[in-house]
């Protein structure tokens, strides 16, 4: 079996006929234990999980039926099949009333017996992915974990207060990893729709064919594979919030379902001419610019002004200033954690070359360079050699003219690019603060001064 299954518990008090249910059953690759009364049974119930029960309808002491019976006020998700040597349809009533999921008279053929446990099986399966998916899907967001004290990031959890307790439209803008699904989470999580489901979508992850059958499910039938009907994301989302990243990946043709839903709610699913109703709040996010999108006819605007009730605009992480320092403490508290790493901090000249580096992917670049050093390092404090070399990220800067960043002032702009020469050059010398002075034709004394003036901290890890 593909599938971790907890074994199958038989009960019958025949000898022969369990040892004859656990060899069938084992050469089909399933875990078998057994008991030879029902009261056997329920002791090893109340011990261990199973995926479902087999029992004979005749046992020595209580009967089946009454073992049922038993069972399912307890174990309401533990599916029963009743066999039997005396096969009626009152007796088989009875075993359905008892809480018996399939029924089987004696003699029986093998497959009769393995497509019912397969079906078991199968019920598990579907039963612990849904599990599995709700325990995501209620993944608590905070306003904590939006780490950082910069001036920006200060408004944005401001405004996420304001905006959370209200069932307005938002559209979350920013570069890829500045942490958008943060932001849609935390609204929800504030929201009076917090005890309801929260459902994510990533519009550029599926296919453009199957997005609308995921977003506002589809009729038994609708196309080739729609074997039974399917509810969209939509209904599942009914009295919550659903959120649609990267929705400037969504084709025109969808985009116009979705603003007519954005209207009041009503939808059809693909297949279907019944007209249903929800009622989610929505967010959505892109990390494409809109504005080019829209002229370039890629994407509606009159869906972005229905989308654009209140715009979020998150901030590059480049443009942070020490929150860079506060994340890669955050990231080196949950990684040092889960890898049982004894390392309490980075060294002052790492912690340089990180607050050095432009971040091109924002905040989960940080996370991952983080991550990747405390795999490497082997000492009580994260160094430099455990940090990439970000040479390649360097050429790639390299291959245009300087740009200002977003909202960055010209004097913003020098300071960066003279952060980044003086970190290059004490990088290149292995922070040797008279070598790498020399390769800038600056004095020891003037260098200081500027790493001081542009609070590049002189620590131990620059050395004269």
């Amino acid at each position: 079996m593909s599938l971790h299954l907890p074994p199958v518990l038989v009960v019958d008090d025949e000898k022969n006929m369990r040892r004859s249910l656990q060899t069938m059953l084992g050469d089909e690759g399933y875990a078998v234990r057994t008991a030879e009364s029902a009261e056997e049974a329920l002791g090893l119930l109340a011990q261990e999980d199973f995926f479902m029960v087999v029992t004979d309808a005749r046992l020595g002491g209580m009967s089946g039926y009454d073992f049922l019976a038993k069972i399912q006020p307890q174990w309401p998700d533990l599916p029963s099949l009743m066999i039997t040597a005396y096969a009626t349809p009152k007796l088989a009533v009875e075993a359905i009333k008892a809480g018996a999921m399939d029924y089987l008279s004696k003699p029986f053929e093998p497959e009769e017996l393995f497509h019912a446990v397969a079906r078991c099986a199968e019920r598990y399966r579907l039963l612990r992915e849904n599990a599995a998916l709700r325990s995501r899907a209620s993944e608590v967001f905070t306003l904590e974990q939006i780490v950082g004290e910069s001036p920006k990031i200060r408004e944005l959890r401001q405004l996420i207060r304001t905006v959370a307790a209200t069932d307005a439209r938002v559209l979350i803008l920013g570069e890829s990893g500045t942490g958008k699904e943060l932001v849609a989470g935390a609204l929800h999580s504030l929201s009076g729709r917090r005890n309801e489901d929260y459902v994510r979508i990533n519009c550029a992850a599926i296919p453009e064919m199957l997005l609308e059958s995921e977003l506002f499910g589809h009729e038994k039938g609708a196309f080739t594979g729609a074997l039974r009907q399917k509810p969209g994301r939509v209904e599942e989302a009914d009295g919550g919030t659903i959120f649609l990243d990267e929705i400037a990946d969504m084709g025109k043709p969808l985009q116009a379902k979705l603003l007519r839903f954005l209207e009041d709610g009503s939808f059809t699913r693909v297949g279907g001419t019944e007209e249903l109703r929800v009622n989610v709040r929505l967010v959505a996010a892109t990390n494409r610019d809109i504005v080019e999108a829209i002229a370039a006819g890629e994407f509606r605007e009159d869906l972005f002004h229905r989308l654009n009730v209140v715009q979020f605009n998150l901030p590059p992480l480049r443009e942070r200033g020490e929150d860079v320092s506060l994340l890669a403490d955050h990231f080196l508290k949950i990684f040092r954690a889960a890898l049982k790493k004894n390392i309490n901090a980075f060294g002052p000249a790492a912690r340089l070359k990180l607050l050095a580096h432009r971040w091109p992917g924002n905040v989960r670049e940080l996370r991952n360079v983080v991550e990747r050093a405390l795999i490497l390092e082997t000492g009580h404090e994260i160094q430099p050699a455990s940090l990439p070399d970000f040479s390649f990220e360097q050429r790639l800067q390299k291959g245009g003219p300087p740009q200002l960043a977003p909202d960055e002032s010209l004097e913003a702009a020098l300071e960066r690019m003279e952060r980044e020469l003086i970190q290059a050059a004490l990088e290149q010398h292995n922070f040797s603060l008279t070598r790498a002075a020399g390769q800038l034709k600056l004095t020891r004394h003037s260098l200081r001064y500027r790493m001081q003036r542009l609070n590049m901290k002189m620590t131990n890890g620059v050395t004269d």
